[in-house]
């Protein structure tokens, strides 16, 4: 490879340039997706996600050696807007996807993608009523929130065919029924929003406990799941206490994230983390948000986790937290959902408790078969056995979850 060189006001090419195309991909794929979709209409999605990916392996290619452009999030849309203009030219599909005027306006647009209402209209058709729920929530993760198709099946816990068959269904939908790109008001609004708050929900999951990769935690994609729901809540068309709540959990678990994780990426249990670390500034806007949320004609999902990550953020140790509190939190959570995650999490604030074989028992009536993809089962189970004082017992639900994770 011939020596790193600086381009013209670029910056230094000897820098990592694989990391920096990763955090544009996490950052602005999504972005530059939804410029590109509004630029060429949503039967062009696939292509606008070709050509995005194909300006990001580009730049992959050309940095190293002709250095980093001043504003490379412009790049690369340059490069992806010149090339899907190049492939409609050569398929004859110009004129049917916009007339000449509106062509001459694609090659005047701005060297970089334009506004949030772009990304918050992608969501939304992502998230329309015509499409099946999963299937709404699947390509919302990969279009907006750039997560690829193994991540995305770990998200679901399910396969990663599944997941394919899934998003091709969901633009075979938008390009049939003609779903067009915009945020929605008033009762579309509230039709679409459940799917919209899901989508962040499992991108946050994702990023504050990885299910693929060396990272445990990911702070980007977490920080991605903060600014989108951001953005919603900005929005007046978007924004409810039901967004506030989703906001409220993702700032109060993201407080936390300074002291979850210690040398080397490993990760630290809640129990064992120095409170110290622990972000003041994101977990107080976090309870400021949490109380404009309760202004709501009904409690969500959101709400109530946002009510025990919010009793966790103001416990002063893990020994004085308020475990019979969290625990009628998790009952009410259970109303509302019948997630075998909260079992299991529930189970562990039983314990905490003092009511351990209550807590085992809970545990012991999942079903194994549905759960088998669930490694923290067996590890939980595992932890309450040991904390029984049955070793063995524990010893065999501990070789289930490393099975589990293989």
């Amino acid at each position: 490879m011939a020596p790193p060189r600086t381009d013209h006001g670029g910056r230094d090419a000897g820098g990592p340039v694989p990391p920096l195309v990763e955090h544009l991909f996490r950052r602005s794929a999504g972005r530059l997706v939804a410029s590109l979709t509004r630029i060429f209409g949503p039967t062009h999605l696939d292509l606008a996600e070709e050509v995005v990916q194909d300006a990001l392996l580009k730049a992959l290619q050309v940095w190293p050696f002709q250095g980093v452009p001043d504003e490379p999030e412009a790049w690369i849309y340059r490069v992806a807007r010149n090339r899907a203009l190049d492939v409609l030219r050569r398929k004859g599909k110009v004129e049917e996807s916009t007339d000449m005027a509106r062509l001459e306006d694609v090659v005047a647009a701005p060297s970089g993608p334009t506004d949030s209402d772009d990304e918050l209209s992608m969501i939304f058709m992502c998230c329309h009523p015509d499409l099946p729920f999963d299937a709404r929530v699947a390509l919302t993760l990969r279009t907006v929130g750039g997560l690829s198709t193994d991540e995305i099946a770990a998200a679901f816990l399910t396969q990663r065919t599944t997941v394919q068959q899934r998003i091709v269904r969901a633009k075979r939908a938008i390009r049939e029924c003609g779903i067009g790109l915009h945020v929605p008001i008033g009762t579309d609004r509230a039709r679409r929003i459940e799917s919209v708050a899901a989508v962040l929900y499992l991108m946050f999951n994702e990023g504050y406990a990885a299910t693929r990769g060396e990272a445990l935690v990911r702070f980007e994609l977490c920080g991605e799941a903060i600014r989108l729901a951001q953005l919603l809540a900005r929005n007046p068309a978007a924004a409810g206490p039901d967004l506030d709540a989703l906001l409220a959990l993702f700032l109060l678990q993201a407080s936390r994230l300074p002291a979850r994780t210690g040398v080397g990426g490993s990760l630290i249990l809640l129990e064992d983390q120095d409170r110290r670390l622990w972000d003041t500034t994101l977990r107080d806007q976090g309870l400021a948000r949490l109380t404009r949320a309760m202004d709501a004609p009904r409690l969500t999902r959101y709400h109530v986790e946002a009510g025990i990550a919010a009793t966790h953020a103001t416990s002063p140790s893990w020994d004085d937290t308020p475990w019979d509190r969290i625990v009628d939190q998790y009952d009410l959570l259970l109303d509302l959902t019948d997630s075998p995650v909260v079992v299991v999490n529930r189970a562990v604030a039983v314990a905490m408790a003092g009511r351990l074989d209550e807590a085992l028992a809970a545990l012991d009536g999942l079903d194994a078969a549905e759960m088998d993809a669930y490694y923290l089962l067996p590890a939980t189970r595992g932890r309450l056995l040991e904390m029984a004082g049955r070793p063995d017992a524990a010893a065999v639900a501990y070789r289930r979850a490393l099975m589990a994770c293989r």
